[in-house]
């Protein structure tokens, strides 16, 4: 078992920064992924970016790529997302998530929304809210 907790949400406005931080506790040594989803009101969870365990692989959807940056700490089973220029859109809940691979993100993040990803990776976090306002 594997236990997720996020930290770091809030409010911010247009353009602000927030770090979304999860911790992960349990057996974790078989799980080479860690990354975000998030699901805006309305709308289909999405992938955001994942990173592999030596923290040099990573993957960012477009809508998000080089406004936000995803960083891991192995020490301390940690993963962060630094999330600048944020805007409107970025609102939602944002789930961490760990797997044995990155692979289900390859697959989620082209396609967008996913109506059910939750059973495709391993664990999930109880997620944690971003609100952008303009």
């Amino acid at each position: 078992q594997v236990e997720l907790k996020e930290s770091g949400g809030g409010s911010v406005q247009v353009g602000g920064s927030l770090r979304l931080s999860c911790s992960a506790s349990g057996y974790t040594y078989s799980y080479n992924c860690m990354g975000w989803f998030r699901q805006a009101p309305g709308k289909e969870r999405e992938g955001v970016a994942c990173i592999y365990t030596g923290g040099t692989t990573t993957y960012y959807a477009d809508s998000v790529k080089g406004r936000f940056t995803i960083s891991r700490d192995n020490a301390k089973d940690t993963v962060a997302l630094q999330m600048n220029s944020l805007k409107p859109e970025d609102t939602g809940m944002y789930y961490c998530v760990i797997d044995d691979a990155c692979a289900g993100w390859y697959t989620a993040i082209p396609t967008g929304g996913m109506a059910n990803p939750e059973p495709t990776f391993g664990y999930w976090g109880q997620g944690t809210q971003v609100t952008v306002s303009s």
